[in-house]
């Protein structure tokens, strides 16, 4: 439970960084920076679990094209679209627009998979674009220019995540910790286009470049440790509940240290979001789980 709540609190602290450092750097610099210092980080830890005689290798002239697919749509593409929309969106509206990903990813079992979409997941998908809308009208960021195409954008980057997520299914058997480090190194290639065309508007400060180092290190490298080993502790089906953390702590640390104001329109909009999210993944809390029963997966 402890390692549950640390995660969801780093992701959750990954829109205040960007929301941070995203206005000075630009989307591009900042991601650059994130998925290069998450590589590095994860390739000295790689580095020193082979000492002892763990981990496994990259593997790259075999797996070199699912490192790259798995890097763009898992990070590169999500990251920059959301350090894109920070520069106009609070943490807060980032971090519920962020939970939006397992509604997306239902749609995109029903193309890709040819999943069917049952009636929980309906109303589910409806619940979670009524949450969004509340969210989004009834806050002040909206009335900000570009607010609009932000939005966008961060919807679009929990749909890379849905796409992530699809191919991952299908794709080879990877270990988890060579996905997240080579992942990580695909990411970096894959950003470098991106710095063509969004050059950095300002001169970051000490303050900057340690909110881009946390959001490398910690919210990237050590969160992607904490999430895989929450999987081998507790299952798939359990670390999901990590969705329905993190825009709490988005919240919470967007009031706390950026002032951001909490509505009812943000509670509300937060709590129909979740709620749909739910019904689409068919997640419910251990305490109303009866005992003996199967997880959905």
């Amino acid at each position: 439970m402890l390692r549950l709540v640390a995660l969801a609190a780093i992701w959750g602290g990954s829109f205040l960084f960007m929301r941070i450092a995203a206005p000075v750097l630009g989307p591009a610099v900042l991601i650059e920076y994130r998925v290069l210092f998450a590589a590095l980080f994860l390739a000295g830890v790689a580095w020193f679990m082979r000492l002892r005689g763990k981990g496994a290798p990259l593997e790259l002239r075999q797996h070199w094209k699912h490192y790259l697919i798995l890097g763009f749509f898992n990070s590169a593409l999500p990251f920059l679209l959301f350090a894109f929309a920070a520069r106009t969106l609070s943490a807060s509206v980032l971090s519920v627009l962020n939970a939006t990903a397992p509604m997306w990813g239902a749609l995109v079992g029903v193309v890709w998979a040819r999943q069917s979409l049952g009636g929980r997941a309906a109303l589910g998908l409806l619940l979670g674009t009524a949450g969004v809308a509340l969210l989004v009208g009834f806050d002040h960021v909206s009335e900000r220019p570009g607010a609009f195409v932000a939005i966008g954008a961060a919807l679009v980057a929990a749909f890379s995540y849905s796409i992530a997520s699809q191919y991952a299914k299908s794709a080879k058997a990877v270990a988890p910790f060579a996905n997240a480090h080579g992942s990580m190194w695909a990411a970096t290639l894959c950003t470098i286009p991106a710095l063509a065309f969004f050059p950095p508007p300002g001169e970051p400060t000490v303050g900057i470049m340690a909110a881009v180092l946390a959001l490398g290190v910690v919210c990237s490298g050590i969160a992607y440790i904490l999430y895989f080993k929450l999987i081998e502790e507790v299952g798939t089906t359990s670390a999901l509940t990590v969705t329905f953390l993190n825009p709490m702590f988005g919240i919470l640390w967007g009031a706390l240290f950026l002032h951001e104001v909490i509505g009812w329109h943000t509670l509300v909009g937060s709590a129909i979001v979740l709620a749909g999210t739910a019904l689409v993944t068919g997640f419910r809390p251990s305490f109303l789980r009866t005992p003996g029963a199967v997880q959905s997966k």
